[in-house]
């Protein structure tokens, strides 16, 4: 898979957690600048690629920030990975990695991140004990957590801080599913009883003006 304008990309998923076990994928996701002149007319470039054998995801910039804005989590970790784990890193990486905050809002952050440790929650029930019982479990977790630290600091740390707790948590989940209940109960509390450090809304008029410049960048006046 070849695309142009790649603005930031990076690894992320298991190794960008620490979660990384011997055969385990490596995951990347990126982010990049269609043409401006291809954006206008009928026909409309595809805004997302995504290969296997490598994994890769490739986000157009407009649908990056859409996604974004809403809370999503894992398009939220390309801009908070350590600095080794980028592969490409442009000016206008650079500048979207320096407004990240901007994105955010209590609300959004609260209701994607809890929403998708419950997604893991159902997917670890509906298994059942096979093997990707303890996988499903470890993302509930690290969802929780990071959402929860994300909620209160305004700040998001990609890689956990003890990734071997998190494997225990996974063949305990394994061996009982109502651990997992457990837990996303204790965070859905949490959550509700904690003040957060964001904003009600998102500053989407900075996000704008970020991609309008990605826009101008891109745009080919000799065309």
């Amino acid at each position: 898979m070849t695309v142009q304008n790649i603005l930031l990309s990076g690894i992320v998923g298991s190794t960008a957690y620490g979660l990384a076990r011997e055969g385990s994928d490596v995951d990347r996701l990126g982010m990049f600048a269609a043409p401006t002149e291809t954006l206008l007319g009928l026909h409309t470039p595809k805004e997302s690629h995504v290969s296997t054998a490598p994994d890769r995801t490739l986000h157009e910039a407009a649908k990056w920030c859409r996604l974004a804005l809403g809370g999503n989590p894992t398009v939220m970790e390309l801009v908070w990975l350590p600095d080794e784990l980028y592969e490409v890193r442009t000016p206008l990486g650079d500048e979207l990695i320096g407004i990240r905050g901007s994105f955010l809002s209590a609300p959004r952050v609260r209701d994607a991140y809890l929403g998708y440790a419950t997604q893991q929650f159902r997917k670890l029930e509906s298994r059942d004990g096979d093997h990707r019982t303890a996988k499903h479990a470890r993302h509930l977790k690290r969802l929780c957590h990071q959402g929860l630290e994300l909620y209160t600091t305004g700040r998001l740390t990609v890689r956990v801080e003890d990734p071997e707790e998190y494997h225990r948590f996974g063949e305990a989940v394994a061996a009982d599913p109502a651990s997992a209940r457990s837990l996303l109960a204790q965070y859905e509390t949490a959550f509700t009883e904690t003040r957060s450090a964001l904003p009600d809304r998102p500053d989407e008029a900075r996000a704008e003006a970020w991609l309008r410049r990605v826009r101008a960048r891109f745009y080919d006046t000799a065309a």
